[in-house]
């Protein structure tokens, strides 16, 4: 619960940053209306599409800001978290090897229990199921698949973005359509171009931006899939490379040879039958 209020900050300074890039840009499309026409006439600018957006805020385009902004922020919080100095620092992994060196078994539990690191998380069941192997083994790796599957929920809200995106600005397009078509009937089928291109440049914007959320959504959480696939596997061998280290040794004493057997299974040797007396 606790990264709820981290991802929350990290949302509101992308929605600031967003903001106001989006006023500067509005700014600077009115400066250079002022100095040149309309902003449609500036050739190369994006604040064609920028004014269009404004001048014709729907549903859709607040969802797919809103969505975009969101997104932009479990991108970022998605590479600075899946890291290897930040999901199994290496000071982590050594302190955790060198108590299991020294046998420093009760340390090392305690350790475990409070250091957020994936080896940690993977070794504190297993150490809890102590003296049984098997039953250690079968602990870590029920919690590598949970840290597994957990690192894969964080990102997949980017793929269920990057789907939507798509859907939502085919959505867009349909309604700008019906706008289009709606002029053409109250003009009876004498509509101007003027008239029909409202409808048709709103439908294309939102197109627009429905695949301008759905590509960066989905190519990032391909890379971070592939990290967090990477990154969890390498964290499964060295947890089972520790838990090999704190495994006991198979002691069972070899039978000595010539040793005398043992009192619970030796057996009285049968004494002779009396021989039968000569006549």
């Amino acid at each position: 619960m606790s990264r709820f209020p981290a991802m929350l900050r990290i949302t509101l300074l992308v929605a600031i940053l967003a903001g106001g890039a989006m006023f500067v840009s509005s700014g600077w499309a009115q400066d250079a209306a002022a100095e040149g026409g309309d902003v449609l006439d500036q050739p190369g600018t994006i604040s064609v599409l920028l004014k269009l957006i404004v001048n014709h805020v729907d549903a859709i385009t607040v969802t797919i800001s809103l969505l975009s902004v969101y997104a932009l922020t479990l991108i970022i919080q998605g590479f600075i978290k899946n890291r290897p100095s930040v999901l199994m620092p290496q000071e982590s992994t050594d302190r955790i090897r060198e108590m299991i060196s020294n046998r420093q078994f009760r340390e090392l539990i305690e350790f475990t229990e409070n250091d957020p690191s994936f080896i940690s998380r993977a070794l504190n069941p297993a150490l809890k199921r102590a003296p049984s192997f098997n039953a250690m083994r079968e602990a870590m790796e029920t919690s590598v698949g949970e840290q597994t599957a957990e690192q894969f929920r964080k990102i997949e809200y980017l793929n269920i973005i990057g789907n939507l995106g798509p859907l939502l600005g085919l959505l867009g397009t349909v309604l700008g359509m019906i706008v289009a078509f709606d002029a053409m009937q109250r003009a009876e089928g004498n509509a101007s171009p003027a008239q029909l291109a409202g409808g048709i440049a709103i439908a294309l914007a939102h197109t627009f931006m429905g695949l301008f959320l759905a590509v960066p959504a989905l190519a990032c959480f391909g890379i971070l899939r592939t990290i967090v696939d990477r990154l969890t596997v390498r964290g499964a061998l060295i947890a089972e490379e520790l838990l090999l280290m704190i495994k006991p040794a198979d002691s069972k004493p070899a039978p000595r040879t010539g040793a005398a057997p043992s009192p619970a299974v030796k057996r009285a040797a049968p004494e002779p039958s009396p021989t039968p007396a000569s006549t």
